[in-house]
């Protein structure tokens, strides 16, 4: 059963509430559930970005004043970008695989399915992120970069199941603000990490509101995220990097 906002607020009061959030405005609360905002610090993973290019790109105000060469680094990289992808080189196969064997660092074609970004979802390494702040001007996110972002808000829940979900109005602009990780646990206390990807390239702004919690009510002996020794992300602040997922190989020998 799922929490409206008068009773959200009536669970947030008392000596030993089952809801907290701060900051917490009632202009955020709605029917059934609470605005959460998008905080100014993004991070990615450091070997997602292709060389030679931005990961994202501060918002100049007016989309007329950006173009391709934007997303690059320096006018070296974007002009091998420029010819490897031109027409006649296209048409070229052996020239264009010189050009890339010549310039094997360099971004060529923005393609994500590129190995050489690939990520080991086990590999700690692989988990290294750069830090990018949100300028107040906004910043330009690119459709091929997975960006880490978390709430404003800091939130605590008890006795209840939280979870977000995307603003109606954030769907309609095509930015997903989770992939899976959008259901929390009775007992987790902490910022929310936002999975961020967008269709287009859009611009996202520091206190943007970026979604919405729900509570709901569940029914069985309770197991608190905060009292679980394998809980992962419990008091995080900020965007968190993913902890490296396990390959339980007991299973192997269950399954022969």
């Amino acid at each position: 059963m799922q929490l409206t906002g008068p009773e959200i607020i009536k669970r947030m009061s008392g000596e030993n509430p089952d809801i907290i959030i701060t900051p917490f405005d009632k202009r955020c609360l709605g029917s059934n559930s609470y605005d959460l905002h998008l905080s100014d610090t993004l991070r990615v993973y450091k070997r997602t970005i292709p060389y030679g290019t931005k990961p994202a790109i501060e918002y100049r105000g007016n989309p007329d004043l950006h173009t391709m060469a934007d997303w690059y680094e320096n006018p070296v990289s974007y002009n091998i970008y420029k010819d490897i992808n031109s027409p006649a080189v296209r048409k070229d196969t052996a020239y264009r695989d010189n050009m890339v064997s010549q310039n094997n660092r360099h971004p060529f074609t923005h393609d994500i399915r590129n190995p050489r970004y690939l990520i080991d979802p086990t590999n700690p390494a692989h988990h290294e992120t750069i830090e990018i702040k949100i300028p107040e001007t906004g910043l330009i996110l690119s459709p091929t970069i997975g960006y880490l972002g978390a709430t404003v808000e800091y939130t605590e829940t008890r006795n209840l199941f939280p979870y977000i979900d995307g603003k109606s109005s954030i769907g309609r602009n095509f930015i997903l603000n989770h992939h899976t990780a959008g259901r929390g646990d009775d007992g987790f206390c902490g910022e929310w990490t936002l999975e961020i990807r967008v269709l287009y390239p859009t611009v996202v702004y520091p206190y943007m509101r970026i979604g919405q919690i729900y509570y709901e009510e569940f029914t069985g002996e309770r197991k608190p995220y905060d009292q679980n020794n394998f809980s992962h992300y419990n008091r995080q602040r900020g965007p968190t990097p993913a902890a490296p997922i396990p390959v339980d190989r007991f299973l192997a020998d269950k399954t022969r």
